[in-house]
C-alpha cells in the first residue's frame, strides 16, 4: 500500500507535508476493497508497465510479485494483451474514463464476468502517467440477469407456442397483444386484435357476465366462463371456456389480465346433443317421456297457483301395429316421423306435444277450457285424415284417437292426469276408433271391468273355458249343408258368455289372439279327425285368421303339422281373411301361396268395406269371397247396396270364385241371391251358430255304404 502510495504521490508530484492522512485513507480502501486494482504506468513507446497489484487482484489472475515492472505483452497471453492494449489506448486517446465488460475463463475453467473502468491520472502538465483499472466481478449480476432472461423467454415461449389462445389486456379491457393460438382459434391476427376492445368479440348474450367477471380479475381473483359465446372473424359463434388472470404489479394493484381462450365449440355441441337425446326422441325429435315428466310437473305446478284448467290429451294411432306389421319397420318409423312433424305443427298457444314412445303422443294444453281441448282434439283428427305419402308414391292413411283429462278435476297430479287420459283413450277406440273422449269416473268401473276380462282370458284355454260353435253355410242350388264357419265362444267362470266383440279386440290388443288362435286350429282340426273315424261325410270348416295370426312367423308350418298329426285332407280347411290383413301384397303373396301348396282354401272375409285395390283378387290364390253382412242387411232396400252386391258375384263368377253371402235373415234375401247365382248364405234364416252336439245331431249324416 504504502508503495503504490509513494508511487503515485512521487511520480504525480503529490508529495507534501500533510500526505500522511490520506495515505492511511488510501491504505484503509485498498485493504478491504474487494474489486480487482491495478495501476499501469504509461511509457514511452505506448506501453504500459505494472506499478501496482491489489491483493484481490493477485488471488483473481494467479498474478506474482515479480510482475511489477513488466508490460502487458511480458505478463499476459496475446489475445489477452491485444485487448487490453486496445482499451488502455482509447484512454489516452480520448483522455477521459473509459468502461468496458469481458469476459476471463479461468484456470480452473471458471467463467468470470468483469466489469473494468480504466481512469487516468493526470499531472501537473496535464499528461497521463498513469492509468487506475478497478475491475468488478460481475458473474452474480450477469448470472441473475441470464436467468431473468431465461425466465422471460420459458414464458414467452409458453405463451407463443400455447394450444390456448393468450390475449394480454389493460385494466379497460383493450387487447394489448396475443399468441398464435388465438388466431387458429379466433381468425385473427394479433395486428387486427391490437388495441380493440376484448368485449367487442364476446357474444352478446354472455357480455354482461364476462365484464363483471373481468371486474372481479382486476380485483385479483381469477375467474373462468364455461360456454362463453366469442365471434369467430367469420361471424360465427364459437363456444370457449375462457379464464381470465389478473397481472399484479403490486398486493392491491392489477394493471390488466390474461384471458385464456380454449375452444370447446365441438365439446359443447357434442353435450348439448347428449342433453337434447336424453329429453328428446331421436325418431320424430319430440320431447320425450323424461322431458314429458319434467314440464307436466311445472305445468301442473302452475295451474294450481294460477288456478287455469290445464288438459292432457293422449293420443294413439289407431292399427299402427297391423300397419307396421305389414309394410315394415321402416315405413312404420317414416309414418311416425311425418305424424310427429303433423302433431307439432298444430299452431295453438300453451299446446305442446310429447312422443310417450311407440304410437303414442301427449299433449299438453296450458290456460285451456273443455271446449278449447275439444277444438284441438277436432284439429289433431283433422291433421290425420290427409293420407301420408312415403315411398314409391304409396299413400297410407291411419287415424287416431284421443283420451283427454283435465286438471284440477281429473287429477291433482301429472301420473294421475296420465293414467285418466290412457282410460279415456281406452274408452275411444271401443267407441270406434278416430275419435275423442274425455275422461269421467264411470270409465274406472269399465276400466276395472276390461281387466278382469283380460286376467280371465290369459288363463281361459288351460282352464278349458273356450269353445267352437259352428254356424252352418247352405249351398243355395241343392239346400245341403256341406261346409260351416268355426265361431269361438268364452264362459267366463263369473261373468258368464262373454261377447265375441269384447274379447276378440282384447285379445288381439294384448297379443293373446296367437295362442288362442292356434287353440283354434288344433281344434278343428282334431275335431274333423274325431268325425271322419265316426262316419260322417265329409265336411268343410272355415278358421278366421286375424291380421296378427297372418303375420304369425311359422303360421304355415303349424297348419300343416296339425294336418298331418290328425291325418285330415287339407281341402277340408278354409281359411278366412280379412282385406286389412293382405296390405303388404309381396308377403301376402309369399304365405298364401304356401298355404295353397299346404292344399287348404283360402276366403276373403267382409269382402268390399277395406282400402285394397280389386287387383289382389287376380294376384292372390284366393277361392271364395264372402259378401259382407254390411250389404247384405238392405240388398232389397238400398240400390247402392244391391248394386254393390251384385257386381261381386259376377266378379266372383268371371274369376271363377265361390261366393258366401253372409247375416242372411229373410226369405226374400235368399230368393235376392239365389237369382243373383250367389253359391252359399249363411245367417240367422237358416241357423245361428250351434255347438258341437248340435250341429251334429241336425246337419250331420253318416256316409253311405
Amino acid at each position: 500500500m504504502n508503495r503504490l502510495n509513494n508511487v503515485i504521490l512521487k511520480d504525480t508530484k503529490y508529495s507534501h507535508n500533510g500526505n500522511k492522512i490520506e495515505a492511511i485513507i488510501f491504505e484503509i480502501i485498498l485493504k478491504h476493497v474487494k474489486d480487482l486494482i491495478y495501476v499501469m504506468k504509461v511509457e514511452d513507446d505506448g506501453s504500459f508497465t505494472y506499478v501496482f497489484i491489489n491483493e484481490e487482484a493477485k488471488g483473481h489472475a494467479r498474478l506474482q510479485s515479480d510482475c511489477i515492472g513488466k508490460t502487458l505483452q511480458e505478463v499476459l497471453p496475446k489475445e489477452t494483451t491485444d485487448h487490453l492494449q486496445i482499451q488502455y489506448s482509447s484512454v489516452l486517446r480520448k483522455k477521459e474514463p473509459f468502461s468496458f465488460q469481458d469476459v476471463v475463463i479461468l484456470a480452473d475453467n471458471r467463467v468470470v464476468y468483469g466489469e473494468s473502468i480504466l481512469t487516468p491520472i493526470y499531472d501537473d502538465n496535464g499528461k497521463i502517467p498513469f492509468i487506475v483499472s478497478v475491475t468488478r466481478d460481475i458473474s452474480e449480476s450477469v448470472a441473475e440477469k441470464n436467468m431473468l432472461f431465461e425466465s422471460k423467454q420459458r414464458y414467452k415461449s409458453l405463451i407463443d407456442h400455447n394450444m390456448d389462445g393468450v390475449i394480454s389486456l389493460d385494466s379497460n379491457g383493450t387487447i394489448l397483444g396475443s399468441n398464435h393460438s388465438t388466431y387458429i382459434i379466433s381468425g385473427y391476427t394479433e395486428e387486427e386484435l391490437l388495441n380493440k376492445s376484448i368485449f367487442s368479440f364476446i357474444g352478446a348474450e354472455d357480455n354482461t357476465t364476462f365484464k363483471r367477471m373481468y371486474e372481479e380479475t382486476l380485483n385479483g381473483t381469477p375467474q373462468e366462463l364455461i360456454g362463453c359465446r366469442f365471434i369467430h372473424k367469420n361471424g360465427k359463434i364459437l363456444k370457449a371456456h375462457v379464464r381470465t388472470i389478473p397481472i399484479v404489479i403490486n398486493r392491491d394493484l392489477s394493471s390488466g389480465a390474461y384471458v385464456i381462450l380454449k375452444d370447446i365449440t365441438e365439446q359443447a355441441n357434442y353435450e348439448e346433443r347428449i342433453t337434447f337425446m336424453a329429453y328428446h326422441d331421436y325418431l320424430t325429435g319430440l320431447p320425450n317421456r323424461s322431458s314429458l315428466k319434467n314440464e307436466l310437473n311445472v305445468a301442473v305446478e302452475e295451474a294450481r297457483i294460477t288456478g287455469e284448467k290445464l288438459a292432457l290429451m293422449y293420443v294413439d294411432l289407431d292399427r299402427f301395429k297391423f300397419l307396421n306389421d305389414t309394410m315394415g319397420h321402416i315405413a312404420g318409423d317414416l309414418l311416425l316421423k311425418e305424424v310427429g312433424k303433423r302433431l307439432a305443427s298444430i299452431d295453438k298457444t300453451g299446446y305442446k306435444v310429447f312422443r310417450q314412445g311407440g304410437d303414442e303422443f301427449i299433449v299438453i294444453l296450458k290456460n285451456t277450457s273443455r271446449e278449447s281441448a275439444v277444438f284441438c282434439a277436432e284439429n289433431i283428427i283433422k291433421a290425420l285424415e290427409i293420407p301420408f305419402a312415403l315411398e314409391q308414391n304409396e299413400e297410407f292413411y291411419i287415424t287416431a284417437s284421443i283420451g283427454i283429462s283435465l286438471f284440477p278435476a281429473d287429477g291433482q297430479d301429472g301420473d294421475t292426469l296420465i293414467k285418466n287420459a290412457d282410460t279415456a283413450l281406452y274408452r275411444a277406440k271401443e267407441l270406434g276408433r278416430s275419435l275423442y273422449q274425455f275422461y269421467s269416473t264411470d270409465m274406472e268401473k269399465q276400466s276395472s271391468y276390461l281387466m278382469l276380462l283380460e286376467t280371465g282370458l290369459r288363463k281361459a284355454i288351460e282352464r278349458n273355458e273356450l269353445e267352437l260353435y259352428y254356424q252352418p253355410q247352405f249351398d243355395l242350388v241343392s239346400n245341403k249343408v256341406t261346409s260351416y264357419e268355426a265361431l269361438l265362444r268364452w264362459k267366463h267362470p263369473t261373468l258368464g258368455y262373454i261377447s265375441p266383440g269384447e274379447f276378440i279386440p282384447l285379445a288381439e290388443d294384448t297379443g293373446l289372439i296367437l295362442s288362442i288362435g292356434e287353440w283354434v286350429i288344433n281344434t278343428v282340426c282334431q275335431r274333423i279327425k274325431k268325425w271322419n273315424e265316426s262316419g260322417y261325410e265329409p265336411i268343410s270348416i272355415g278358421i278366421n285368421l286375424s291380421a296378427k295370426q297372418f303375420q304369425q312367423i311359422g303360421l304355415v308350418d303349424m297348419i300343416k303339422e296339425n294336418i298331418e298329426s290328425n291325418q285330415i285332407f287339407p281341402g277340408c280347411l278354409e281359411f278366412e281373411l280379412t282385406e286389412g290383413a293382405m296390405q303388404d301384397a309381396k308377403k301376402t303373396l309369399r304365405t298364401l301361396n304356401q298355404l295353397k301348396d299346404v292344399g287348404v282354401r283360402i276366403s276373403v272375409d267382409d269382402f268390399g268395406t277395406g282400402y285394397s285395390s280389386l287387383s289382389y283378387i287376380k294376384r292372390f290364390p284366393i277361392d271364395t269371397l264372402k259378401i259382407d253382412q254390411s250389404f247384405v242387411r238392405d240388398v232389397l232396400t238400398d240400390e247402392k247396396d244391391a248394386a254393390i252386391t251384385t257386381t261381386i258375384i259376377y266378379l266372383a263368377q268371371s274369376l271363377g270364385l265361390s261366393v258366401i253371402a253372409e247375416g242372411v235373415e229373410d226369405e226374400k234375401q235368399v230368393e235376392f241371391f239365389k237369382l243373383m247365382g250367389c253359391h252359399k248364405a249363411q245367417g240367422y234364416y237358416f241357423s245361428k251358430p250351434l255347438p258341437e252336439k248340435e250341429i251334429i245331431e241336425h246337419y250331420f249324416k253318416k256316409k253311405t255304404k
